[in-house]
């Protein structure tokens, strides 16, 4: 077939998963479209069948179908690049930690970090104008929830990227949790240990607890504050990091997060004038070793405005900087 290409993986682009080589070679490739082309077939690495999620290495060689209608020119270089001035504005407003290879978002609640069917608008489009001077667009290290807000990690090269998502892989990224749980925990701090697997059904594709066919997830958590019987703030620290591991994990604590229709129900959908109906879950805080091997990296996101609001009706402490697992 004509248009076939054949690319070598280079130094610079190791370790980066395949879905994230291709937005990188072609950002017009649409995420349904790469998928088909892989359930397919047509993409292979070292003549292999391969998946999204697939790590590559140097040398490696990748069969890219004739995609010459989403070839895209080199974007225009500089600040903002072809990202909107208000929206350029908007994602710099974003940032709460800036080296010469990390950048940390405070990403707000409502806003998709990826596109996808019906997402016109999300970060990934905006990142264009986080260069601050670099001739690399910064990268995307792990992905939040669209109605999760909190930090977010971008590597400012494909270096850094790499030794970040590396510092995930491994687990020696450490990612604490704020949440407003419906529900007290019978005991103030311990681990949730259920193994967790995606299932598909007519609403669509929600993760459950299956012990027998699941995936091993865990979380640690404390209780922080409660307000009254009802409510409680709860720091979580997942120890794994599947989809949807804390929502899912607190509803089966018998307490759901605050707001999280999907898989709390109605018992979650408390409030109304006085306290938002958005989800009450904010990724506070992460720590790792800096890509340089040297020292690390500590960005703490101030609360959305919805969760300021509900810390002030219930009394929470919002300057609140303990370590809650000190000892654990």
């Amino acid at each position: 077939m004509s248009g076939i290409e054949f690319r070598d993986v280079e130094r610079d682009e190791a370790d980066l998963r395949l879905d994230r080589w291709f937005r990188l070679h072609f950002p017009a490739l649409g995420h349904s479209r790469l998928q088909r082309l892989l359930r397919t077939g047509q993409v292979r690495v070292d003549g292999k069948r391969a998946k999204a999620g697939q790590r590559l290495k140097i040398g490696q060689r990748v069969r890219v179908p004739p995609l010459s209608d989403v070839a895209s020119p080199p974007r225009t270089r500089g600040r903002g690049g072809a990202v909107s001035e208000r929206d350029a504005a908007f994602v710099q407003s974003l940032v709460i930690y800036r080296d010469d290879a990390v950048i940390a978002l405070n990403k707000p609640s409502g806003l998709a970090v990826q596109g996808g069917t019906g997402t016109t608008r999300h970060l990934d489009a905006m990142l264009d104008a986080l260069r601050f001077g670099y001739d690399e667009t910064p990268r995307l290290v792990h992905r939040l929830d669209r109605d999760t807000s909190g930090v977010l990690l971008l590597g400012r090269t494909r270096a850094a990227t790499a030794a970040l998502a590396k510092a995930f892989r491994s687990r020696t990224a450490r990612k604490i949790y704020w949440a407003v749980t419906v529900g007290t925990p019978r005991l103030q701090a311990g681990k949730i240990d259920m193994p967790l697997a995606k299932k598909s059904g007519p609403g669509g594709e929600r993760v459950e607890v299956d012990r027998k066919e699941g995936r091993r997830a865990m979380t640690w958590y404390r209780v922080i504050d409660t307000a009254a019987p009802r409510f409680a703030w709860l720091a979580l620290w997942p120890r794994t990091g599947r989809t949807h591991q804390l929502r899912v994990h607190c509803a089966a604590l018998g307490c759901p997060i605050l707001g999280d229709a999907k898989y709390g129900g109605r018992e979650a959908m408390v409030g109304g004038d006085e306290i938002s109906r958005k989800l009450h879950l904010h990724a506070y805080e992460i720590a790792l070793p800096h890509p340089s091997g040297v020292g690390e990296v500590v960005a703490r996101a101030p609360l959305s405005d919805h969760m300021k609001g509900t810390w002030r009706l219930f009394g929470f402490d919002a300057d609140y900087d303990e370590d809650p697992f000190a000892d654990g």
